[in-house]
């Protein structure tokens, strides 16, 4: 066998029998290599830059890679920020949704002071009323000028007066609503907070202030009378106005001018004028004008001819051509004026009516 520094088969020719490796101290392992610092050149790099013979290399750089450390930097801001925004978030958390108002109406008859009068043709009537100028149908409901408010811009403005329009139209001048048989596109248009007052009203009409049919729109008796003309004539105005910073309100006062004759005779039975004023009030807050809906508070409603004796909440019944009022009521009044209100029932001036 070889000695301790020997290898197995021995020595290798031409060295010194049982001397000392002269290099046995040194230990040249793998790491060794790999970690020192100088590196020599190749003879092409001597020969061309007469460089030393070796040359000093690099350390070796130890841990994360530069796109690791960036990577790991863009992980801790984005979750740093997520914290951040869940702590300090530049939204304001919303605040409770006040109650919606229920619906508060009147409405109001009017009776004839004399016999109605009545003419075959329904342009007749008109021309020589004082709807002679009204315009017709939607047109009759313009919208204002809009301007922005303190807390509601022009297009938050312009949506709830376009709302408000849209339900005097429906609720007003439908044909469909005014003989008392569409309810759904008057009822789409209410605050969800306003729909159980809205059904309860058709479902179980009462004279309570809060739950007649003929306080959310306009309807005539079916069995009574019909549309002779479905142009009505229409005319009044509409306002927008900031109540807080959470609010807008629009006020509505139109005059509506409807013809109508016996219900089921055609075209055989004269025709009447129908004058009706109506004053309502809207409320919005930003969910109303973000879904197109309106909180109706207030509807006043004058209406004739009319007699005080008939029951006007679940339908109107209008009295016709030729007709006469059972009862009177206080001093006569104008729908057509924009004074204040009359009492429970009143009587239809003179001057309301066509001139025949």
């Amino acid at each position: 066998m070889g000695g301790p520094g020997n290898p197995p088969e021995g020595p290798p020719e031409g060295a010194p029998g049982g001397g000392e490796d002269e290099y046995r101290s040194v230990v040249f392992d793998e790491s060794f290599v790999r970690a020192a610092r100088l590196q020599e050149f190749s003879a092409q790099e001597r020969i061309a830059d007469h460089a030393p013979a070796v040359r000093r290399r690099r350390p070796l750089r130890r841990g994360l890679s530069r796109q690791a450390l960036v990577l790991v930097l863009l992980i801790a801001v984005a979750f740093g920020t997520a914290i951040y925004m869940g702590v300090r978030h530049p939204y304001q958390t919303p605040a409770a949704r006040e109650p919606v108002e229920p619906l508060r109406m009147t409405v109001i008859p009017l009776a004839p002071e004399g016999k109605v009068p009545g003419r075959a043709d329904p342009a007749y009537l008109y021309e020589h009323s004082p709807a002679a100028q009204f315009r017709t149908g939607a047109e009759g409901v313009p919208l204002p000028a809009s301007r922005r408010t303190a807390h509601f811009s022009d297009s938050q403005v312009v949506s709830a007066l376009s709302t408000a329009k849209d339900y005097i139209v429906r609720s007003a001048l439908d044909p469909e609503v005014l003989t008392g048989g569409e309810v759904r596109a008057v009822r789409v248009l209410l605050d969800p907070d306003q729909l159980d007052q809205f059904d309860q009203s058709f479902a179980r009409p009462t004279a309570d202030g809060r739950h007649a049919p003929t306080g959310w729109l306009v309807r005539f008796d079916p069995s009574r009378a019909e549309l002779a003309d479905r142009k009505v004539r229409v005319q009044g105005t509409l306002q927008a106005a900031e109540t807080d910073a959470s609010t807008l309100e629009v006020t509505a006062d139109h005059t509506f001018v409807y013809a109508l004759r016996a219900a089921g005779d055609g075209d055989k039975d004269e025709v009447s004028l129908f004058t009706l004023r109506r004053e309502l009030h809207f409320r919005f807050d930003r969910d109303d004008l973000r879904l197109h809906q309106a909180q109706l508070v207030v509807s006043y409603v004058q209406a004739g001819p009319l007699s005080c004796a008939e029951d006007s909440t679940n339908h109107l019944r209008p009295l016709l051509a030729g007709q006469t009022a059972k009862e009177g009521g206080p001093a006569g009044t104008d729908p057509y004026a924009t004074g204040g209100a009359t009492a429970l029932c009143g009587s239809l001036a003179t001057s309301a009516q066509p001139k025949v």
